[in-house]
């Protein structure tokens, strides 16, 4: 049974209340001073610990979506990583291959005309060979008669560090939330490239192209808009991309949209930071390379680099978020750097957490919507 399984999940809860109620009945049989009665209090009480610490983290892991399996949770996971592709041209797959589909959880989404579609995708980078898995929402015009000539905005949907793409689905409903949002006339369709900030998990790789390691922002300027253009009816014009994420996610997202103002029209980062951090899930990103440094912090690239002609969004909230006072700077700062625009999502209070990204993520939506073209 899976980690994200209902069932390990109902087993763990029934486990720690049988632990529980054991230790209440056995415990008048083993409140002697002797070591074994010592002994079986301490293991009972451990185990009913342990199981109940299980429990929440199950529950928890189900809500947040952090690890999407034994293996991604132990470390271990190797369908996600980085591969080298030596027959990428011969490929007759192409960059981009379908491997699932799934229905969207609205009303009627058994039928893509009425309720769009999830496919689940690989997609091979020829310039990096890195290869990611990714979730591609289509919205129910992409599939109906009059629309069949049209193309589509798109926008890449980065979750946080650790994090699973399917979180982005099952947790923050980014296809449910489009949705809606385009029936009742508050944003246009698009297509949504749900997936992964790191391309080799377990490791952090914070959208950097590492010396001697995954080219992750190469992969996502180039390699993911090529493949996912190439395969669905995506507008060709500059103006047809943007990208959205959340914590490590929403870096990401500014950090794409001010490198490539030519790839991304517009990028929005829900409780984002500014600088990428060095610990021990990113491991040495720069290898010494002051350039490289440089450029994972936002800060300074405000002040040296070229202002981007592209939009960004940012959000915090008054009281919960640690990034409220830096959001703040990073606003007046990049008010002052023309042709960027700026916009920002600022809540009362809400903490760094799903509840709070839910309550952002429409208005995000319909703000990125605003500005993307479908040609």
């Amino acid at each position: 049974m899976g980690l994200t399984s209902n069932k390990v999940l109902v087993l763990a809860v029934m486990l720690a209340v049988l632990l529980f109620v054991g230790t209440v009945w056995h415990w008048p049989r083993l409140a002697r001073r002797s070591w074994p009665a010592v002994g079986g209090r301490v293991g009972l009480l451990f185990a009913t610990q342990l199981a109940v610490f299980a429990s929440i983290g199950l529950a928890t892991n189900q809500a947040f979506g952090f690890y999407a399996s034994w293996a991604d949770l132990f470390g271990q996971e190797s369908k996600q990583g980085v591969v080298v592709n030596h027959g990428m041209g011969g490929s007759s797959g192409g960059p981009l291959q379908v491997v699932g589909t799934r229905q969207v959880n609205v009303q009627d989404g058994a039928q893509p005309q009425i309720g769009g579609q999830i496919q689940k995708v690989d997609i091979a980078g020829p310039t990096t060979r890195v290869t990611s898995p990714a979730y591609v929402y289509l919205p129910p015009e992409y599939f109906q008669p009059q629309y069949r000539t049209r193309t589509f905005p798109a926008a890449v949907v980065l979750t946080g560090y650790p994090g699973t793409a399917e979180a982005l689905i099952k947790g923050l409903h980014y296809p449910q939330t489009a949705h809606g949002l385009v029936r009742s006339g508050r944003m246009q369709p698009m297509i949504l490239v749900m997936m992964r900030p790191t391309v080799a998990p377990p490791r952090d790789t914070e959208c950097v192209d590492i010396p001697g390691g995954p080219q992750t922002e190469t992969f996502f300027a180039k390699d993911l808009p090529d493949a996912v253009g190439a395969h669905y009816r995506v507008g060709k014009g500059p103006g047809s991309w943007g990208v959205i994420g959340d914590s490590t996610g929403g870096y990401c997202a500014l950090k794409l949209a001010m490198h490539h103002p030519e790839v991304y029209a517009a990028g929005a980062g829900l409780s984002p930071y500014y600088k990428a951090p060095t610990d021990p899930t990113t491991g040495d990103l720069f290898h010494g390379n002051k350039n490289l440094r440089n450029r994972a912090d936002l800060w300074w690239c405000l002040k040296h680099l070229a202002a981007p002609d592209t939009s960004l969004l940012v959000s915090s909230s008054r009281q919960g978020e640690g990034n409220y006072r830096s959001t703040l700077k990073f606003i007046q700062q990049v008010q002052a750097r023309k042709p960027t625009r700026i916009s920002s999502i600022i809540l009362d209070s809400g903490g760094h957490n799903f509840n709070t990204w839910r309550r952002e993520i429409p208005a995000a939506l319909q703000w990125m919507s605003g500005r993307l073209t479908d040609r």
